[in-house]
């Protein structure tokens, strides 16, 4: 007879994101390397802002606090002085400075060196750039959900899907990362049975992109919303669904399916299938 054999829990490591400003950027890009790594698990925690020698040491001792059993902690680092660097390097944790290779590079490249002071990765940059994120975002909450037609001509891009399929966290994401004005529009059951696209977006078929997912994942989001709800059954997403798919299909919009990716995955995906570039710095 065969023994089941226990699964095992996953190797823990501690995972620090060590930054000068936000953090953002060592997290990002951090949990982009740890992501090659599925048989791990790892405890995630930032520490933003540690600018001078003493948060430097207060960082420090969290992470040797973390070390246990010969597992280094492994501190991932966006942190540009010297100095700071230097005590980070003396903890018990494993450091990959993100930026102090490519930073060097740069500075060999450009015959200058690269400027000490913390949060310039971050900082506001082209102020004209910042204003356009900022209105975009602004666009992208008046034009959630089919909220208001609206300036909907000015979109550079309309997301439609049916209810809860990721609209509203893409939208958002493409406005503040690349300033891109993003409508998106709900597929409802008045949409249905229709010849053509939804009167609202039919004039711009071209900037419409689709967002799907399965069933099951459907249903399981709609349940924390609405439990025990038509709205949320596996039959009423598996229609919902379909109609969708048989819509984009029909119009040739382009679709992703996003019970499987991340919002970065599917702005990606997004972006390059458009041909649309924002003004990411």
């Amino acid at each position: 007879m065969r023994t089941e054999q226990p699964t095992l829990a996953p190797t823990m490591r501690a995972a620090f994101f060590v930054s000068d400003s936000t953090g953002i950027s060592a997290e990002t890009l951090g949990s982009a390397l740890l992501a090659n790594f599925p048989g791990v698990g790892f405890t995630h925690r930032t520490i933003p802002f540690v600018d001078d020698v003493t948060a430097a040491h207060a960082a420090v001792a969290e992470i040797d606090r973390a070390y246990a059993d010969g597992r280094h902690p492994l501190v991932f680092t966006t942190v540009k002085r010297a100095a700071v660097r230097e005590i980070l390097a003396g903890s018990r944790g494993a450091v990959i400075d993100l930026l102090a290779g490519h930073l060097a590079e740069l500075e060999g490249r450009l015959q200058q060196p690269a400027n000490e002071d913390p949060g310039q990765y971050h900082g506001m940059g082209d102020v004209e750039r910042y204003h356009a994120r900022m209105r975009a975002v602004e666009y992208a909450i008046e034009h959630d959900d089919g909220q208001t037609a609206r300036a909907l001509d000015a979109a550079q891009l309309i997301l439609v899907a049916p209810s809860r399929c990721g609209k509203t966290p893409t939208s958002m994401y493409l406005a503040l990362q690349y300033g891109l004005l993003v409508a998106n529009y709900p597929l409802t059951d008045d949409d249905f049975p229709a010849e053509g696209l939804p009167r609202a977006i039919a004039p711009f078929a071209e900037r419409c992109f689709g967002i799907t997912t399965t069933p099951a994942r459907l249903s399981q989001v709609r349940t924390q919303r609405r439990p025990s709800s038509h709205y949320a059954s596996l039959a009423q997403c598996t229609l919902e669904l379909r109609r969708a798919e048989d819509l984009f299909w029909r119009f040739r919009i382009p679709f992703v399916n996003s019970s499987t990716k991340s919002v970065e995955e599917m702005s990606a995906v997004i972006l390059q299938t458009m041909r649309l570039r924002g003004g990411q710095e």
